[in-house]
């Protein structure tokens, strides 16, 4: 893929949303309900004192609460919901 889909900043919304900033300046909004279902670790997110703890990571190829739990950037891109700001 040509277009720069890296994380450039994550803000933590409420409801378990969170706003992605991308290189390419597109922002989009990921909600990570969508998966609670497939993937139980995610519930852990649920803890809003963790939830507020997401950062970029490995250079915006990710964002991450610990080492355990993180999402990639295609994953964001792709499950996203575009938001003008």
């Amino acid at each position: 893929m040509s277009l720069s889909i890296r994380v450039k900043d994550v803000k933590p919304l409420e409801d378990m949303c969170l706003l992605v900033h991308f290189e390419n300046e597109i922002v989009k909004k990921y909600d990570i309900k969508q998966l609670l279902a497939q993937f139980p670790i995610y519930e852990r997110l649920k803890n809003e004192e963790l939830f507020k703890l997401v950062k970029v990571d490995c250079g915006g190829c990710a964002v991450a609460w610990n080492e355990d739990i993180d999402i990639s950037e295609v994953e964001l891109w792709e499950g996203g919901t575009e938001v003008f700001v």
